[in-house]
């Protein structure tokens, strides 16, 4: 398992830490140029708060970690989309200021302001985010004042394990989502089969929504579509019937597919076929648009196969909702 270390902002830590139930964040970062960044889901990602004059005040000064997640993605955004997606969970009380604050951090890096540019950022999505009490900050091993983002480290080395024992000891005193129970699975397939392995994100409906966009390659399953904002990311089964954000869950949909999918006039078959149903056109006197999909098969599926629509699904779908 690899532990990120990523320079944090004060502000953004102490807003968040404040929210009460946050499920996940979006740790930004200001400039969407990372696209060949390569983060794992399951690893650990932790908040090395900037230093100044509250950190000084703490053991003499050392760099210290504040709180973490557990990576779900990491995806480059449309700063509009990044903010309907996440909201508050941006560490930003509004759109207005979250803009403000990237775009002061992307001046600081000579990159340009156009007030109506919907730049993209980079956006690394955490799950199952935990924010330590001050007394509990701990101090990171190995760290330089030369790094601007973020530092990786192997939970194999010295410096990584004695990091990884660091944020297991700050769970205890800070319980939250269960991720005590994960680093008790981890030690044990560590001890059992002598492998590395991950923590288990539990994604909600923010990186739900990304990952699905991201697995189609931000084009709709059904209609080819590929303008982001017209997208959604839909459940096959709701998760208030018990469905999992969970990419096998989901497709990616125009608008007005989703609702029609949600309502039961749309749904996919077991076989990954495409069916309209007759309703549409007794019940709307219309639908000539969307019967020239009926028998097709889906234009996309995600690349890994574990991430395609579950047939116990797509059943599920065509047998409680669909309107045959």
């Amino acid at each position: 398992m690899k532990i990120y270390a990523g320079v944090t902002d004060q502000g953004w830590f102490d807003f968040l830490r404040a929210q009460p139930g946050i499920d996940e964040v979006n740790f930004w970062q200001p400039s969407g140029r990372s696209r060949s960044i390569s983060f794992h889901q399951g690893d650990l990602f932790l908040f090395k708060l900037h230093r100044n004059e509250r950190t000084k005040a703490r053991l003499d000064g050392p760099d210290l970690i504040s709180g973490g997640g557990v990576i779900a993605s990491f995806s480059v955004l449309p700063i509009s989309w990044a903010w309907e997606t996440f909201a508050i969970k941006n560490g930003a009380p509004s759109y207005a200021e979250m803009r403000r604050q990237l775009v002061h951090r992307r001046l600081r890096r000579r990159i340009p302001d156009d007030p109506h540019a919907d730049f993209h950022i980079g956006c690394i999505i955490l799950t199952q985010p935990f924010f330590l009490e001050d007394a509990d900050w701990f101090p990171v091993p190995d760290w330089s004042a030369s790094i601007e983002t973020y530092k990786s480290y192997d939970s194999e080395t010295q410096a990584g394990r004695h990091l990884w024992d660091s944020v297991q000891r700050a769970w205890q005193q800070t319980p939250a989502f269960d991720l005590m129970q994960q680093a008790y699975r981890v030690e044990e397939e560590r001890a059992r089969y002598g492998r590395e392995t991950t923590i288990q994100p539990r994604l909600g409906q923010s990186a739900f929504r990304v990952l699905v966009a991201d697995a189609y390659k931000r084009s709709c399953a059904i209609t080819e579509e590929h303008t982001l904002p017209a997208l959604e990311a839909a459940h096959i089964k709701p998760y208030g019937d018990s469905g999992p954000h969970a990419v096998y869950n989901g497709l990616l949909l125009r608008s007005d597919i989703h609702r029609l999918f949600d309502k039961g006039y749309i749904t996919v078959t077991p076989e990954l076929r495409i069916e309209v149903s007759r309703r549409i056109r007794d019940e709307f006197e219309n639908g000539r648009y969307y019967y020239p999909f009926d028998g097709h098969k889906l234009h996309h599926l995600p690349v890994d196969p574990a991430d395609h629509p579950w047939r116990e699904l797509l059943i599920w779908h065509n047998e409680k909702i669909f309107k045959g």
